[in-house]
């Protein structure tokens, strides 16, 4: 009898062109990429299993997927080199790992680190066009780092959710909140935040909330009113999918024989700052 290998791909992709990453039957999905890409090394592997859903628009940089293969003999840089020339230019493997066959990592993540880029500027710049959200006024960062330490620890984060999320269990817990300037031109600013869980579109009503409190929109104080009200009209807009970045899925394993051998830090630094 053939072995069955769990793999765990960390994958990269400008998410423009598609409707997220979980497929759908209407509708252009990098899973969908993914399952016919490893089919052609493994015609009875299975259909990927994604860490975390991504909506249309929004992108990632090193996002684990994992799918059962019935061909051990493959290597895991082969997982990573040969898949290349079957997918579609915006989408990558960035590594490859093997687990154990009954782990699932979509119930062994511990952290997960999002980016949201705003491009600071009263004009376009083609390359951010559809990865930044561009802000012409002026944003007061002083104000909106002090806006954003009311989100740091374990709470009820029931306001922070689209419509569609009807879960019930909101409590979530926030390690680590950074406003970053990369230096150079185009102006840029980034929205760093990491997290045990999220919820749909919250990362997205965090900033677009941050956003309207920075450029005068809406008083501050926003945050702390949402979590006393649990009410969603107490924030601001939900930011365009085009400026998130889903970095990093920290999972509570290394596997065996990554590949490339790159460091990997399994563990955030979970310092509860804002930055």
């Amino acid at each position: 009898m053939t072995t069955a290998t769990r793999i765990i791909l960390e994958i990269a992709y400008e998410g423009t062109r598609y409707s997220g990453i979980t497929r759908q039957k209407n509708g252009d999905t990098i899973a969908a990429h993914l399952d016919r890409a490893i089919q052609k090394l493994d015609p009875g592997a299975g259909l990927i299993i994604a860490t975390s859903r991504t909506d249309a628009g929004v992108h990632a940089y090193r996002q684990p997927i994992s799918f059962v293969t019935y061909k051990p003999e493959i290597k895991m840089r082969s997982w990573v080199l040969a898949l290349h020339p079957y997918l579609p230019h915006d989408i990558s493997i960035v590594s490859a790992a093997q687990f154990p066959i009954k782990y699932d990592p979509r119930r062994h993540s511990i952290s997960k680190r999002y980016r949201y880029r705003i491009l600071a500027s009263g004009s376009e710049h083609a390359f951010y066009r559809n990865r930044s959200y561009r802000v012409g006024q002026r944003l007061d960062l002083e104000l909106m780092r002090n806006e954003a330490t009311a989100l740091i620890g374990c709470h009820d984060f029931r306001a922070f959710r689209s419509v569609q999320d009807v879960r019930k269990e909101t409590e979530r817990t926030i390690h680590r909140f950074a406003i970053e300037e990369p230096t150079g031109y185009p102006p840029l600013i980034d929205l760093v935040i990491e997290g045990d869980r999220f919820m749909h579109n919250m990362v997205r009503i965090i900033a677009g909330t941050l956003i309207d409190v920075g450029r005068g929109h809406i008083p501050p104080g926003a945050f702390q009113r949402a979590l006393h009200s649990k009410d969603r009209i107490d924030l601001g807009v939900t930011a365009p999918a085009r400026g998130l970045y889903l970095e990093r899925v920290y999972l509570d394993r290394q596997g065996d024989n990554f590949w490339p051998p790159i460091a990997q830090d399994l563990h955030p630094e979970k310092n509860s700052l804002v930055e």
